[in-house]
């Protein structure tokens, strides 16, 4: 690569010597008017010139070696582009140019000052050009001269190398130096630009970049508020001078660059972010009559000064509104509250992610995730990875890859307070009585309809938030394996809060621990789960001491969040009676989990070993079924029956090690265990229940 990229910047060169040699000559007869012997020591005269330009043109003739051979074809600099793209190459100057949009008289402006990098003798020039031996760096005024044969040629070179030009925003030119005037501002290369025009390597996306440039996205997907009159009708308004500040409010972080671009494409405008540099920002967005978009989540209560004096058009985008009273009675504002999408928007956004898939598939994603366009193009471009990348020589099916990449864009954000659990349990695997296993299929249809039910319908108004469930009964009785059972049938991840993260002694940290489990739910497009719940949405008490009162606020918060939250949430407890009766109201389900009776213990004792357990041939799971104990029991018996057939160094798990294992489960629930339980196999429990 740094063969063909030397030898395009030797015929680029050498275009600009001769274009050189022009301004050299336009400055030799101004200086001929006013050249004095006596000053000739202090100046660069005539003849040096020539010479060093001499010097320069013989350094990039053999920047490559030998000359080239000549060529039939009048235009070397294409046939070398042919050239390297037979082996597989792209001319750097051409990949920058091709990345930023540079015009050509922007490309010799960056060669003209990478020129001094190769060889010192352009310096002199230069300060011949510029009549100036002080000012032998390369400058605006430099660039100006030597690029600009014509007036309007000149000013348009100008702005191309000005503050506000593409070559200095993107950072390829760098101003230096205190100087008067910019005319006068010294020129350098942003920090990679020279080695990547040599071919030395580098990446051209770290080349240059303009941080407060906001790009339209690759892949669009549909965003909510496109359908919106209003936002339109703002936009109209911004571009005809008859307001000046937008207010857009209510949406997620991940969502506001979709809102400002969408209102800037209304106004026919640019879209600029503020870097935090806001004199900078407000200039550059006026000289490139751009729209800048401020998000205000994170931005002090008073408005800068520099927004009151300004009238550049300002997009205000924040999850709740910023008003300041100065900024609103400075400027013309007017405020948009963006809705969250609702079932049929969200349907046309995975429609647009995802042309490929049919009706009833996008109609349940939609009632699954509620996704921004950011999370939307983030999934379609992992799914379009992971399609190319299965498929032997051809794509994929898209649709195979969807959940796959929905898993990857939402999971894992976990915290302190809530552990993350993948679930790998089916329903399958759930041992219970008909009527509750009906009710744990019907929760995971009622979450996938509700969206429809609630938006389509109309029931959002009468009955808003998610899906609510309580499940109740003894430990061990299936209560976190149905939630997760649950979680695995919508093709969710659970998030199962940790209480003694979240339970503080303090005064509000409570509250404000839960907003950010909920907040982490939602983003995560998770199952919430509150484990043994009788700690938050305990029963409230009279008022007696200070702390009681704190500890009602708790609960009240609660039944609000837990009202507003519009995901799937599931609380345990081992008494229903525990939980405040207003928790209850707010359950869509309430499933009691009885402990299993002798034909769900006997389907637990088949599950409690795996198929490839040795199980011996006088293991009587009949006998065994007769025993009052809990799914968790059972499973932890057999546990325990494996490593003490492990322990003995027996081939395989027998009645005897059946026995000890039931028996110390019995002790660890603190229950008597009675010899005639276990009937012809008493005499395999030692000591009348205790081990050996």
């Amino acid at each position: 690569m740094s063969g063909w990229a030397v030898e395009h910047l030797r015929l680029r060169l050498g275009e600009l010597h001769r274009t050189l040699r022009l301004a050299v000559a336009r400055q030799a007869e101004a200086a001929a008017l006013l050249t004095r012997p006596d000053l000739t020591p202090f100046c660069v005269t005539d003849e040096q010139v020539g010479a060093l330009l001499d010097r320069v043109d013989a350094f990039a003739a053999a920047m490559t070696g030998p000359p080239p051979e000549p060529v039939p074809d009048p235009e070397p600099e294409q046939q070398l582009r042919h050239r390297a793209a037979a082996e597989g190459a792209t001319l750097p100057l051409d990949a920058l140019a091709a990345r930023f949009g540079l015009t050509r008289a922007e490309q010799d402006a960056l060669l003209l000052v990478a020129a001094p990098e190769l060889d010192a003798g352009y310096e002199r020039v230069y300060a011949y050009v510029v009549d100036n031996l002080n000012r032998r760096a390369p400058s605006v005024e430099l660039l100006v001269t030597v690029c600009g044969q014509t007036p309007p040629a000149r000013l348009a070179i100008r702005r191309a190398v000005g503050p506000t030009g593409r070559l200095r925003r993107l950072g390829l030119l760098l101003a230096y130096g205190d100087s008067p005037s910019e005319a006068a501002r010294d020129l350098a290369l942003g920090a990679g630009v020279f080695d990547f025009l040599m071919g030395w390597g580098g990446d051209v996306g770290l080349v240059g970049h303009d941080p407060g440039e906001v790009a339209e996205p690759g892949p669009e997907a549909v965003g909510p508020y496109l359908p919106e009159e209003r936002l339109p009708r703002l936009g109209r308004a911004l571009a005809a001078g008859d307001i000046d500040v937008v207010g857009l409010w209510g949406c997620p972080r991940d969502g506001q660059a979709d809102v400002a671009r969408a209102l800037a494409r209304a106004a026919g405008r640019r879209l600029r972010r503020g870097t935090g540099d806001l004199d900078g920002d407000l200039r550059l967005a006026a000289a490139l009559e751009a729209v800048l978009w401020l998000p205000t989540d994170d931005l002090p209560t008073r408005p800068d000064a520099l927004l009151l004096r300004s009238a550049v058009p300002l997009c205000l985008t924040g999850t709740t509104p910023w008003r300041p009273a100065e900024l609103l009675a400075a400027r013309t504002y007017a405020e948009l509250t963006i809705p969250a999408p609702g079932f049929p928007e969200r349907r046309a956004m995975w429609s647009a992610a995802f042309p490929v898939l049919d009706g009833p598939v996008l109609e349940d994603l939609a009632a699954r995730y509620r996704m921004t366009g950011g999370e939307l193009r983030a999934v379609a471009a992992v799914a379009g990875t992971g399609a190319r990348l299965s498929g032997n020589g051809r794509p994929a099916p898209l649709a195979e890859h969807v959940e796959p990449a929905i898993a990857t864009v939402t999971r894992g954000r976990t915290s302190h307070a809530v552990q993350a659990i993948v679930p790998r349990r089916s329903l399958d695997d759930l041992v219970l009585p008909e009527a509750q296993l009906n009710q744990i299929e019907e929760i995971a249809s009622a979450f996938r309809a509700w969206p429809r039910i609630a938006e389509s319908w109309g029931f959002a108004g009468r009955s808003p938030g998610g899906i609510k469930a309580l499940f109740t009964g003894e430990p061990g009785t299936g209560k976190t394996m149905s939630a997760e059972v649950i979680t695995g049938m919508l093709g969710l991840e659970l998030l199962r809060v940790d209480l003694s993260q979240v339970v503080s002694k303090w005064v509000g940290e409570t509250e404000k621990n839960m907003e950010t489990v909920f907040q982490q739910a939602e983003n995560s497009h998770a199952v919430l789960l509150f484990d043994e719940a009788d700690a938050l949405f305990g029963k409230r008490g009279e008022v007696k001491q200070g702390t009681d009162r704190y500890a009602n606020l708790e609960v009240g918060y609660l039944l609000q969040r837990l009202e507003a939250s519009d995901g799937l949430v599931i609380l345990t407890s081992n008494l229903k009676e525990n939980i405040d009766p207003a928790f209850t109201r707010r359950f869509q389900f309430v499933v009691h989990f009885p402990r299993p009776g002798a034909e769900e213990r006997r389907a637990l004792w088949r599950q409690a070993f795996p198929p490839q357990a040795p199980l011996a041939g006088d293991v009587d799971l009949e006998a065994l079924c007769r025993l009052d104990m809990t799914g968790a029991g059972i499973t932890a018996a057999a546990r325990a029956a494996a490593l003490a057939a492990a322990d003995e160094g027996s081939p395989a798990i027998g009645m005897r090690h059946v026995v000890r294992g039931v028996s110390r489960q019995f002790q660890r629930e603190a229950r008597l265990f009675r010899p005639s339980e276990l009937g012809p196999y008493a005499g395999l429990l030692p000591d009348n229940g205790i081990p050996g």
